[in-house]
């Protein structure tokens, strides 16, 4: 088996050294996802609920280049700098995955990369045995 990695449109990546996505096997592993453009533009400057759609949304884009959906996504980890931004957070990743419920852990953190950025989100998505071996 070998991991087929999606680049990541993000500024952050060629420094920190990073992907969109990992499929290996039948999972699929986004990661650092935030509200931040290819232009280092924050989405929703100062709006937890904008910037947890914007995140949700790019997930989505780096699932689909592993050939992988929302609807796959079997657990979440959201990453806030305010709890208190936890309602908003909670009803963009709600209206996300209210079909599908996830495991899903939300935690309060210090600081992320810019001090715009209100949340982070991770997801891990299962492809099942069926579509887990990649071709190649």
């Amino acid at each position: 088996m070998h991991a087929q990695f999606v680049p990541s449109p993000s500024p952050y990546a060629p420094a920190i050294g990073f992907s969109a996505a990992v499929r290996a096997g039948n999972f699929v592993l986004v990661a650092g996802t935030t509200a931040v453009n290819a232009d280092g533009d924050v989405i929703g400057d100062g709006d937890a609920y904008a910037q947890a759609g914007e995140c949700l949304r790019k997930i989505g884009v780096a699932l689909a280049a592993a050939g992988a959906g929302l609807e796959d996504v079997v657990q979440t980890r959201m990453y806030l700098t305010d709890v208190a931004h936890w309602h908003p957070v909670g009803r963009a990743h709600g209206e996300v995955f209210s079909s599908t419920r996830p495991v899903a852990t939300m935690v309060g953190v210090a600081a992320l990369l810019d001090p715009r950025m209100l949340v982070e989100i991770e997801a891990t998505a299962w492809l099942g045995d069926d579509r887990g071996s990649l071709s190649g």
